[in-house]
Parts: structure tokens; sequence; C-alpha cells
């Protein structure tokens, strides 16, 4: 036996569900099915219950304790009715439950230690007849059913396992990884699991895979999985370049060298505040922080506004003088933004360009308006006017302090910046955060692949 079926071996024995998980899990699943039909006879409407997801398909890792209810009204149902029933029908059915909101309310909860969310959607004909995100699920479930053999599903579990050890796992927008659907999406396009690891190593990005060859519009992005049953959507849409990345780096690190570690997840013992600043004096450059109140939002809502909020401030710095090494984002009860700058002040003058001699009135007037002032110039390199003015800012901190209502921010973050809301730290001071973000700066001062 090869060292790499040894250790893929090994972790099957983890990964699959014992006949005794998977018997607990069914019955726990139509005893919710038929709670949903009992609240589905009350309502003036048609509807059906489908079980969905990892756990109707037979891909869930062992552990997994996820159950995911679709209750399918007709699509003559007006919206608002949908939306209605569908909290009616999951109140009922996870009384203890709680509400959340994707494109339309849902309703979450456990049920005998089971996490379970139970999902109104349309009952349709097509996928690509949708009139929400969630109507295109029942499609996916029932299309991997006919094609997803018992020994597929055992290579998907090894897969998501791979993943989610990697650090690639999940389709939320904090992590902009992997589904669940991709992942058995490319196991059955690549015939298993190696098979899937050595095609990944090789990938050339962009890569574009068309499973039902659907011949579908061009997508812009690093991996483009074609919906088989919708040729309009991009599976692997949320996928950021950077996992495509990890996963090749890990593919081609497990081919090489099969080690079962890499199918567990890691995570950095968390920094001190002495350890962070030790990092900084080591390093000699200037980290920046903007601290607040996380927006009550839900994750993929808030993190998408906090990447933005980080690149706006990076390209405002960049814009401004100032070198970023390298940038992040992290949320707990408080949000930050995390800069580190390459040094701690600028000069204090900065150069400023005009227009070249022959722009007529535009140079005119730049010459005219540098004339008479304290700024070195108006002088000439080559064809262009240009001086040498004072600089308004010179330390990072400064910048954030005065000007970050400059910064395009995610919406929610511009209005703690425009109440004033926020605190900035610099330096050494970023030790501060350590309490709360002990790990996410262990992993950006120690980074990995």
């Amino acid at each position: 036996m090869s060292d790499f079926e040894s250790v893929v071996d090994a972790v099957r024995e983890r990964v699959d569900p014992t006949p005794d998980e998977r018997r607990a899990l069914a019955a726990a699943a139509e005893r919710l099915a038929d709670r949903a039909r009992d609240a589905i006879a009350e309502l003036p409407a048609d509807a059906d219950v489908l079980q969905v997801g990892s756990t109707a398909r037979g891909t869930w890792v062992a552990g997994d304790r996820d159950i995911d209810l679709f209750v399918r009204f007709p699509p003559d149902l007006p919206r608002e009715d949908l939306e209605s029933y569908g909290l009616e029908v999951g109140n009922a059915v996870l009384p203890e439950g709680r509400e959340e909101y994707a494109e339309h309310p849902y309703v979450k909860g456990s049920f005998e230690g089971y996490d379970v969310d139970l999902v109104p959607c349309y009952r349709l004909d097509s996928a690509t007849d949708i009139q929400s995100a969630v109507d295109r699920t029942p499609f996916h479930n029932a299309y991997l059913e006919q094609r997803l053999s018992d020994e597929d599903a055992g290579d998907v579990r090894l897969f998501k396992q791979f993943l989610k050890g990697v650090g690639a796992y999940g389709s939320d927008l904090r992590t902009q990884g992997f589904s669940g659907y991709l992942t058995e999406l490319l196991v059955l396009e690549y015939g298993g699991f190696r098979e899937t690891l050595e095609a990944v190593r090789d990938w050339q990005p962009p890569v574009v895979l068309d499973p039902e060859d659907h011949a579908a519009a061009e997508f812009d992005d690093a991996l483009v999985v074609v919906d088989p049953t919708d040729p309009e959507r991009n599976v692997a849409a949320v996928v950021a370049a950077e996992n495509v990345a990890r996963v090749q780096h890990h593919a081609r690190e497990f081919l090489d060298d099969p080690d079962e570690s890499v199918f567990e997840p890691s995570t950095p013992d968390p920094l001190s505040g002495d350890a962070v600043r030790g990092y900084v004096a080591d390093r000699g450059t200037t980290p920046l922080a903007v601290a607040f109140d996380a927006p009550d939002l839900v994750e993929d809502q808030l993190y998408p506004q906090l990447y933005r909020s980080r690149d706006g401030l990076v390209r405002r710095l960049e814009n401004h003088g100032f070198e970023v090494l390298r940038a992040a984002t992290w949320a707990d009860d408080r949000a930050v933004l995390f800069v580190e700058l390459s040094v701690s002040e600028l000069p204090a003058v900065e150069r400023h360009e005009g227009p070249p001699v022959h722009v007529g009135g535009h140079a005119e007037g730049f010459y005219g308006k540098y004339a008479d002032s304290d700024a070195y110039g108006p002088f000439l390199d080559g064809d262009r006017y240009v001086v040498e003015r004072e600089r308004d800012v010179r330390t990072a901190r400064e910048f954030a302090e005065s000007r970050l209502p400059e910064v395009a921010l995610g919406a929610h973050v511009e209005s703690v910046v425009e109440a004033g809301d926020y605190e900035v730290l610099a330096g050494e001071d970023v030790a501060d955060l350590a309490a709360e973000f002990g790990t996410e700066l262990a992993a950006y001062f120690e980074p990995t692949v």
C-alpha cells in the first residue's frame, strides 16, 4: 500500500459517518419533515417538504450535524405570502428557533442536537425560472442524487475535509472558499479524490469547467464551474483567487508527500500584547489599526463591507504617499481595519506634478497657483511644471485621525466613521488588540500558506 493510500484510508475512517450516525440523522430529518408537513396542512397553499444539502446526498463529514429542509410553494404564490408562510412553518417546526434573513426570511434552530435551517422556496420546473437564489438548491440536489455513487460520496468527504484542513472550505463571504456543491461537482468532474488533487495541482487559472457543455457566457473569475442546472451561474464565483492558489499549493504538497495532518485545521496560539510589541519592534514597520464596534450585520453582509473598507484605506494611504506592506481586517464584538506601513513618517514635502507647459490654460493656471506660494518651484521636469509642496499629513496616525472620511468605505463602516465612533492605534499601541484578536494577530505575524 502506498503512502497516499494509507493516509487516505486513515482519514476515511474519521470522515465517514458510521451506520448509527446515518440512521440517527435520517430519523431526525424525517421527524422534522413530519412536523413541517403538519404545519403545511394548516396553510391555504399546496406545499411540500424536501431535504437538501450534504446530509440528503450522503456527502456529509462525520460529526457534522446540519439538516436543511426546504418547503416548496407554488410558483404563482406572491412573494410576501411565501415569506409569511415560510416563517409560519419554520416557527411551528422550530419553536425555539430564530428568524434570519438571506434573500428572504427563514428559520434557523436546533432539533435533537442537530442544527436546522428551514427555508421556503418556489417549486419550479427549471432552475432558469428561479425567483430567488435558494430556488436553485432543489435542482442541485436532484442533479447530484442522480450522479453521485457511494464511492463518489466517500471521495467528496475526503476532499471536503482536505479543504477544511487547509482553510479553504466554505462559501461564506468571510472565507470566500469552496462550497459543498462545488466540491461535489469537482469530484464528479475529475472522477475521485486523488484525480481531483492531481487536476488541481496542474490548474492554470483561469480554469473553466462546464459539466453539461452549456457553452455559457464568459465569467471573469479565477475558477469557473458552470452550474449544470443554470448556465448563467458560476458555482465558483465566490472563491477568491488566493484560495484557488492555496488549494493548489496543498494539493501539490500532499501528492508529493502525503501527510494526515493536512486534513486537520490548525489555529495558531493567540499572541499576547508583549508578543505583538516584539513583532512590531523586530519588523521595524508601522502598523496602523482603526477599531470600532462591529456593525450589527450577519457575516455575509459585514465582511464585504470590511473588505471594501480595508481596500479603500490601503488605496488612500498609497495615494497619499505611504507604502503599504500588508493589510487585513477582523471582526468580533469590534471590527478592525489593520494596515502595516513600511515607514512611520513621510518627508515634510511631496512632489506634485502639473500639466505639460504646452497645455495652454491648464498649465498657466497651475503655474499661477504656485508662483507666489511657499512651495518649492514651480520648476520644469522635462516639459512639465512641478512643485514640491508642504505635506499636510506626515504620519499614518494623523491620516487616520483626520482623513478617514475621505476613504471609500462600506456603507455601515462609513456611518461609524462619520459619527466619529472609532479608535486609531499606531505602532506598538496595536498590542492593545491582542486581548480580543490575539489569534488573528498570530496568523498575521506568523503567516502560512
